[in-house]
């Protein structure tokens, strides 16, 4: 008990609180400094503060560090309907009428207030900036989207290859037999039920990377974000494909996979922003099971990787991670995956946790730099529970399905605590969600 008194004592000394003024993340843009990457998490998909936070953080950024990109944990045809939103490029006359796009389950990872706002934000900043200035882009690193990104790649090629869009429909019609059931095809295929669709989709984004030049060349900027777009729904679809049928050989395999295709986007989308001129930074928001580094949790014992690692191992000290963590509060999640979300309470953190150990620091909401050489951050570096609650809460199991092993200084470089959250507030209230896929990260859904 003296041991974590100690370290209590030891964050409280070090911690800076958090009252409301915007000034007060001073130190965290210090230690950001010039880093090109800041991956911001969350410790729930449902969360109020993480989401507000995380827009006051990356408003500071673009506003202060040129960032010109914000990646998310979304789907890549639904985000980029909002980027198009936000650098005024489609005929959607409202933040909420972009955010149309996200209406899967689950849904109000997206669309809520929270987002909403920081959309508006983001079109605002955007129309007042100077003619030809670089505006800020809204993009999704997901891969759940194989049937919306199919129809945008034939869509694209009706509009500048007839003939080429046959060819897709025909390679794509192999994933047709299923009707959209995602789940079902995995199954079959992964257990020689059905064809394999792979060579398909395999074929279709060599096809479409063979006519780069052709497609991407024909008049300028527009064309070649066009055909990006187009290439990125076209490899998402490859992916995603492989991924449906790697969910019947085991978690590990299908984590793996939807991060590697998250960190693979990331690096394709500043390879392609870079093209501007500029060297690209990015903002990214993702939950702290993809974004605190795998190496550092009970990941690493079953061989899983996670968006975090793979930033951190390719671009190193050009990499930020942010954590967020909370002790209590109220969350919006469900039971079961596809069903209504509810206004859940969040239990009290479990003794030994972090959350706990931050709790008893007695500062409601803090800002606590892992960097530091100091007694507070190396009493933290003992492996402690950690909470991660997903679109999935479930109270009555809470030590099973939410808490891992984390050692929190190597997990992250800085970590944001807010002791008593509340739920965010979707926009829609459903009587039922339209569930699109299955679930894919059991136990945290995340």
């Amino acid at each position: 008990m003296a041991e974590v008194k100690t370290i209590t004592d030891a964050v409280r000394d070090v911690a800076y609180p958090l009252t409301g003024k915007a000034e007060e993340y001073d130190p965290l843009m210090e230690l950001i400094g010039d880093a090109r990457f800041v991956l911001i998490g969350e410790a729930t998909h449902g969360t109020h503060e993480f989401y507000e936070q995380r827009a006051e953080i990356t408003k500071r950024l673009i506003q202060e560090k040129g960032f010109t990109a914000v990646a998310v944990e979304a789907d890549w045809p639904d985000a980029y309907r909002v980027n198009r939103y936000v650098q005024g490029l489609n005929d959607d006359p409202t933040p909420a009428e972009a955010l149309q796009g996200f209406q899967g389950f689950p849904s109000w990872m997206w669309r809520n207030t929270d987002v909403l706002n920081f959309v508006g934000w983001l079109r605002q900043y955007n129309d007042a900036l100077p003619e030809n200035a670089t505006k800020v882009g809204f993009y999704g690193l997901d891969l759940y989207s194989l049937y919306s990104s199919i129809a945008e790649v034939v869509k694209y090629l009706d509009k500048v290859d007839p003939e080429a869009a046959k060819q897709a429909r025909s390679r794509y019609s192999c994933l047709e037999h299923f009707e959209e059931d995602t789940q079902a095809y995995g199954y079959a295929a992964s257990l020689g039920l059905s064809d394999s669709c792979e060579e398909q989709v395999v074929n279709q984004l060599m096809e479409l990377q063979r006519r780069t030049a052709e497609y991407a060349g024909r008049d300028g900027q527009v064309a070649e974000d066009e055909f990006f777009y187009a290439e990125q729904n076209a490899r998402l679809v490859k992916n995603a494909e492989e991924y449906y049928r790697s969910m019947f050989r085991g978690r590990v395999s299908s984590w793996n996979l939807r991060d590697r295709h998250m960190a693979e986007t990331l690096d394709r989308l500043v390879a392609h922003l870079d093209r501007q001129g500029r060297q690209t930074k990015v903002a990214v928001w993702e939950h702290n099971s993809h974004l605190g580094d795998a190496r550092a949790t009970d990941a690493n014992k079953a061989r899983e990787v996670n968006v975090g690692q793979l930033v951190r191992e390719r671009y190193g000290g050009d990499a930020v991670l942010i954590g967020f963590t909370t002790y209590t509060g109220t969350v919006t999640a469900v039971s079961n995956w596809g069903e209504t979300p509810q206004l859940k309470q969040v239990r009290p953190a479990l003794k030994g946790s972090y959350e706990a150990l931050f709790h008893q620091a007695g500062l409601p909401n803090f800002l606590l730099s892992l960097r530091q050489k100091n007694s507070a951050i190396a009493g933290l570096r003992q492996s402690r529970l950690e909470r991660a609650i997903g679109v999935i809460y479930r109270p009555e199991t809470e030590r099973a399905s939410h808490y891992f092993y984390a050692r929190l200084p190597e997990q992250f470089d800085a970590v944001i605590h807010f002791d008593d959250t509340r739920a965010v507030q979707p926009l829609d209230r459903h009587t039922q969600e339209e569930t699109q896929e299955p679930p894919e990260t059991f136990p945290f859904a995340v």
